[in-house]
């Protein structure tokens, strides 16, 4: 069976996918979107709640955003993300104003988030940090100390049993949100079908992607419960499949693809059974992570909100699989490899050794050594209190580097042909929290004459004050409150 003329097919079902059907809908309600998910519903691998830290990343804790170098701080990259995470909460913003989202607390609460450090030169970066920070009216509530009666209202667990022989500091900004990505991505797609008429064709799973003689594209899909076949084509593609993301360009035909691998890396955290000690923490509290370990291994002892229920989790726990999603396949590693990017790999893997030790190290842990790493943070936590759970699946990016061979990179990357007829996100971190800037990139490469178009500018400014418009600190602050009476995030919680 052949389908024509569908203006955008996104395969993968997850924030991403919806932010961008979404927002395409809105500027434009007559293109006709299609999204296809190999699994039986929405939001299953990497936004799912479990899946992945919850932290709306904003730079207001995370200390991997705010290197130093020659006892200068450089807060460039939290500037930027803490931008593109208020985008993120001006869009949803504005579908609460407009009554398509009820209940904003179901997936955005207010968590205050913190940075905590132990040991002299990471007290004097912290320090230092602080000072950058404070001069930047992004940051500009945030508060530093190094008394030990500060940090006990701070996060009152972590200072149990600890006096001034141990050298430490932290910070705290109040306004830091806790996310909930798996509840906001099906609040996006319900307003995709209720309003819109977008619905998810699910346990469809993409198997190729061709050019078409007719039209742009022509995605070929499998039903993974019946076995049937169809053919579906497209003016535009957007591939948003998590790590399976990667193994799907490997087939389109398109030059920009060349070079790129991909590095699983698994998750995992250790979760509070006790419902007593769940109850005297309130925040998010991040670490640095060691000297020779990478960002994705930042510690951090953390309040969460699923479905309802207040949790406390510490983590991530790194593993290794070859999968490159949770519910892939053990040959996802080995299929990715092809001539055009072995070489980069192999590069990578040389010039990352520490990660693989670090990697070798982690997966051979016990659930007494994970328990042992957790009372660095937590002294007095006992092991019948905590249980190990496993998180999602990522797929670190890996590409040419004319320098180097290949590169490593921690962050998120948009592939496109030239043309901008089909686009491929690759990549993890800060990800869901950045996910509306991230898909309005996507949209200027796809749809530039929908991005162009002087009345779809003046909705996207309406939408988010902050999209091609210079952040200056009263609009930073109008638009800050907006969206924090809006999400109610001004509203405290127990």
């Amino acid at each position: 069976m052949k389908n024509k003329d569908y203006d955008l097919i996104c395969v993968g079902a997850g924030i991403m996918t919806a932010t961008l059907a979404l927002i395409t809908k809105i500027l434009k309600p007559d293109h006709n979107i299609l999204i296809l998910e190999r699994l039986d519903d929405v939001a299953l691998e990497s936004s799912a709640a479990w899946n992945n830290a919850g932290t709306g990343h904003s730079a207001l804790c995370e200390l991997n955003y705010c290197p130093e170098k020659n006892g200068t701080v450089d807060i460039k990259k939290a500037v930027d993300i803490c931008t593109q995470f208020e985008m993120s909460k001006q869009f949803w913003s504005f579908l609460v104003d407009q009554n398509l989202i009820k209940d904003p607390q179901s997936f955005i609460n207010p968590v205050p988030h913190n940075s905590w450090v132990h040991g002299k030169d990471n007290v004097e970066y912290l320090e230092h940090r602080y000072e950058k920070m404070k001069e930047h009216f992004m940051f500009n509530t945030i508060e530093y100390s190094t008394s030990i009666e500060k940090m006990k209202e701070w996060f009152p667990l972590i200072m149990e049993d600890r006096d001034g022989s141990d050298i430490m500091a932290g910070s705290r900004i109040d306004r830091g949100a806790e996310m909930n990505f798996g509840a906001l991505t099906r609040h996006l797609f319900d307003i995709l079908e209720n309003e819109y008429g977008v619905t998810v064709s699910c346990n469809e799973e993409v198997q190729d992607v061709d050019p078409d003689d007719n039209i742009e594209w022509d995605v070929i899909t499998k039903n993974t419960i019946t076995g049937n076949e169809r053919h579906l084509c497209a003016h535009h593609v957007f591939i948003g499949a998590g790590g399976g993301s990667l193994l799907l360009l490997q087939k389109v035909e398109i030059d920009e693809k060349e070079g790129y691998g991909g590095f699983p890396v698994s998750g995992a955290w250790l979760v509070c059974k006790n419902k007593e000690i769940i109850k005297q923490h309130l925040g998010k509290v991040y670490s640095k992570a060691g000297p020779n370990d990478p960002p994705m291994s930042t510690p951090h002892l953390d309040t969460r909100y699923v479905n309802g229920k207040r949790e406390l989790l510490f983590g991530p726990f790194a593993g290794f699989s070859p999968k490159f999603l949770k519910k892939g396949s053990y040959l996802d590693l080995f299929k990715s490899i092809k001539t055009g990017n072995i070489k980069p790999m192999l590069d990578t893997f040389w010039d990352n050794l520490p990660l693989t030790q670090y990697l070798i190290h982690q997966v051979s842990m016990s659930f007494d050594d994970r328990m042992d790493d957790l009372r660095k943070f937590y002294k007095n936590a006992k092991n019948e209190d905590w249980e190990y759970k496993v998180a999602g699946q990522r797929v670190q990016i890996i590409k040419k580097d004319d320098y180097k061979g290949g590169q490593l990179q921690f962050g998120t990357e948009v592939i496109s042909s030239k043309d901008g007829s089909i686009t491929c996100l690759l990549g993890a971190s800060p990800g869901a929290s950045t996910s509306v800037k991230i898909m309005l990139d996507v949209l200027e490469k796809a749809f530039p004459e929908i991005a162009e178009d002087p009345k779809c500018l003046e909705k996207l400014q309406q939408m988010i004050p902050f999209y091609k418009t210079d952040v200056t600190e009263e609009l930073f602050h109008q638009e800050l409150v907006k969206a924090q009476q809006l999400l109610e995030l001004d509203k405290p919680l127990v």
